[in-house]
């Protein structure tokens, strides 16, 4: 047993405190795979994990992040075997389990998800848990029949790594998307990845009236509150939003009326504890659905002594795109 590099989360006098530091492996938690990280990425719940900015954290002391991309080092678990290239997302990792900024991961295998071909360690990062929940969120508007000929699709916080991912898969598959971001100088980065329209999000802000203006089929929504309140009012007859982020709050100040006189329906979308085979189908469609140019183009990349900086950016809206953490 020996020690490695890692971010690691401990409880302080007030809140916690977060340093890049020796972490000793044989406190590593049970595992049947152990996995030799190459990298991670950040994303909105990393910056709150280590920052301290909200409880996250419920374990310590804990190794911040909650993804990884890796091979496999050791394994006991029969479908895993040295040298598999693997990606893991939630699962509580970074937040109950010992996480992914370090260069060594203990996790259950059924846990992992094998790299798609044609997808790097790096590639499956800079997709990551955004990337990933925003597949999550095209399926399940497919899932409920939306299609590019249902009429247009708004991603909320489009300038952020689920938006920036929404808008790439869903330019792609042909739909017509509208990119609401509070950035208005981000236009032609998001216009770049294939919004066809971009709006300011103060169209969204504000009170929302039971029922607005019908301005689109459905949508991707990572902001929540007030935000998605006013997308409900003013999605049409029969349309859907996928809800999969709370940046502005956990509030929904809405009415049932979108839902009894549209008939309009709210998905909600969990990556955390998401079934294996779902898991599976979104990584497979991300290695077909979205463009590996317009991937490179909203990807930064890090270091490890870089991520508790970064992850305070990510939290006041600084950051855009997508952010790669290279571990070794």
């Amino acid at each position: 047993m020996g020690t490695f590099k890692a971010i690691r989360i401990d409880k302080a006098e007030k809140g916690t405190a977060a340093a890049l530091t020796q972490f000793d492996e044989a406190e590593l938690m049970d595992g049947d795979v152990t996995v030799a990280v190459e990298w991670s990425t950040l994303n909105y719940k990393d910056g709150l994990a280590v920052t301290g900015k909200a409880p996250v954290v419920r374990r310590f002391p804990m190794i911040a992040g909650i993804d990884f991309a890796g091979t496999v080092a050791q394994s006991s678990h029969p479908e895993w075997k040295a040298g598999d290239k693997v990606v893991c997302n939630g699962w509580g990792m970074g937040e109950t389990h010992l996480g992914a900024y370090a260069e060594k991961a203990r996790v259950k295998g059924d846990w992992l998800v094998r790299l798609p071909d044609g997808i790097s360690t790096r590639e499956a990062m800079a997709i990551g848990t955004a990337g990933y929940t925003a597949m999550l969120s095209v399926l399940a508007l497919e899932k409920h029949g939306l299609t590019p000929a249902s009429g247009p699709v708004v991603v909320t916080g489009a300038a952020g790594g689920v938006g920036s991912v929404a808008i790439a898969v869903l330019s792609k598959l042909g739909y017509h998307v509208i990119a609401s971001t509070g950035r208005m100088s981000e236009a032609d980065y998001l216009k770049g990845l294939g919004a066809a329209e971009v709006i300011d999000r103060a169209e969204l802000a504000g009170p929302a009236k039971p029922l607005a203006k019908e301005r689109w089929a459905g949508g991707v929504d990572s902001v929540g509150s007030t935000t998605l309140a006013n997308l409900l009012s003013m999605t049409r007859y029969g349309g859907a939003i996928a809800a999969c982020g709370l940046a502005a709050g956990m509030d929904l100040p809405s009415s049932v009326a979108p839902f009894i006189l549209r008939g309009v329906c709210l998905l909600g979308i969990d990556s955390v504890m998401c079934p294996i085979g779902q898991r599976k189908l979104a990584w497979n469609r991300l290695a077909s659905d979205l463009n590996k140019g317009k991937l490179a183009d909203i990807t930064q990349e890090i270091c490890l002594d870089q991520v508790i900086e970064a992850g305070a950016q990510i939290l006041v809206g600084q950051v855009r795109g997508r952010i790669v953490v290279k571990i070794v």
